[in-house]
């Protein structure tokens, strides 16, 4: 019954020891463990295959994906990064920039500027198009010279009073819609994410005058099409306390771990380690760095128990992008089988 046991441990946890991670490989395929049946199992996978959203709001989404392996939440990870449509700066028509800004460094900046547009609205543009069509190009114009404040106090050092125009920011890009656009698409709906975006700065005299097209695009051609800031998983922690630890050890335990995962108690006048909520340990390994703890503590990590976190850049809200994401995973398991099926015909 031992061997048994560790071996379910090996098939359901991965280990963090002082030297090492262990039982980091997949096993759940068939003949890999004596006496275990590990072919694909629908009715199994969906028992036990659940997601919770833990937080949500219009910026970051936070929730657990339950049941799955590595590979498959990879996959989903590596999705939302690069696969999944947004609207970007792709071209910029510089007609004057005086401003100390290098003209390809000031199209730089504002490709990677994220735009309050929904892709799922525009077709992709077709390749060698400069010029773009109200179904697949939203256009930006930035208009803005400096000059000086004739109001300003004469002792005054504020460069924002003492100059109009003085730096340029997002709110100073203004939408030229295309075709019927402005009949089909709100005002406030369209445009820079954030407002308050620095651009360049700009003394009198300086002016900058420029037209961009948006259109299109999927983060594995370019980074500015990634529709999220970061998205991450990282394994269920668990941390196991193998014999009562007590008094000054108990504070020294806590303090090995994040805020929030170990708290003492006094329990019959005895200051006592508890585990309160391991789902905040940050794998330090701290712990292992004290000769009379090192033993006493075990820490695991659940191996098909993914805590994910999604931070959209503000184009589309992250409940929306996860959804997109199970989309295009989907659409490449039905091509996936499809190519399967049109083999066996070809086979038969």
């Amino acid at each position: 019954m031992a061997g048994k046991s560790r071996i379910d441990e090996m098939r359901s946890r991965v280990t963090l020891g002082e030297f090492g991670v262990s039982d980091v490989h997949s096993t759940d395929f068939p003949g890999n463990y004596p006496g275990y049946e590990d072919a694909w199992d629908q009715e199994k996978f969906e028992k036990n295959f659940r997601i919770d959203v833990l937080k949500l709001s219009t910026e970051e989404m936070e929730f657990d994906m339950i049941g799955i392996d590595a590979a498959i939440a990879n996959a989903f990870r590596r999705i939302l990064l690069a696969e999944v449509p947004t609207m970007a700066v792709e071209k910029v028509f510089l007609y004057n920039n005086t401003s100390i800004v290098q003209d390809e460094i000031l199209a730089h900046r504002l490709g990677l500027v994220p735009f309050r547009a929904d892709p799922r609205l525009f077709e992709f543009r077709s390749e060698g198009d400069d010029q773009g069509t109200e179904i697949d190009t939203l256009q930006f114009e930035l208009k803005i010279r400096c000059s000086r404040n004739p109001r300003a106090a004469k002792d005054s050092t504020d460069m924002e009073e003492l100059y109009i125009n003085s730096k340029v920011y997002t709110r100073h890009l203004r939408w030229v819609p295309l075709g019927n656009q402005a009949d089909v698409y709100e005002p406030e709906t369209i445009g820079p994410v954030h407002k308050d975006i620095l651009l360049a700065q700009l003394r009198p005299g300086q002016e900058i005058d420029l037209v961009m097209h948006c259109v299109k695009g999927i983060g594995k051609d370019h980074a500015k099409f990634s529709p999220v800031a970061t998205a991450s998983y990282r394994l269920l922690p668990e941390v196991h306390l193998l014999a009562p630890i007590e008094g000054e050890l108990a504070e020294t335990l806590r303090d090995c771990f994040s805020p929030g995962v170990i708290s003492v108690e006094i329990i019959n006048g005895k200051k006592v380690a508890q585990v309160v909520n391991a789902r905040m340990d940050n794998c330090s390994r701290e712990v292992f760095r004290h000769e009379e703890l090192k033993n006493l503590v075990k820490l695991t990590r659940v191996r098909d128990h993914f805590i994910f976190l999604v931070e959209s850049t503000g184009a589309l809200s992250p409940a929306i992008l996860v959804a997109e994401a199970v989309k295009i995973l989907m659409g490449k398991c039905r091509r996936f089988i499809a190519v399967l099926d049109a083999d066996e015909s070809e086979n038969a």
